[in-house]
C-alpha cells in the first residue's frame, strides 16, 4: 500500500507494538480497506512487495464486532 492512509484501529487495547505483546491487530483505512499488523508468517514466500501475517480467528471476530458486522 503506497503512502500512509489514516487508520482506525479495530482490535487490541495496547500501543500497537508487537514487541509488547499487542499483536496481531486489524485496522481499517479511510478508503474501507484493511491493514493487518502482526508476526510475519512463513507459510510460503509471497511475491516481492507482499507479506503474510497469521491472524487468529478471535482477532478477526473482534474487528467484525467493532464494525457491527
Amino acid at each position: 500500500m503506497p503512502g500512509h492512509a489514516a487508520l482506525t484501529r479495530l482490535t487490541g487495547n495496547g500501543n500497537g507494538e508487537c514487541g509488547e505483546k499487542d499483536c496481531p491487530n486489524v485496522y481499517r483505512t479511510t478508503t474501507g480497506s484493511f491493514v493487518v499488523q502482526g508476526n510475519v508468517s512463513d507459510a510460503f514466500t509471497p511475491p516481492h512487495g507482499e507479506g503474510l501475517v497469521e491472524v487468529p480467528e478471535s482477532v478477526l471476530k473482534e474487528a467484525f464486532r467493532a464494525l457491527g458486522w
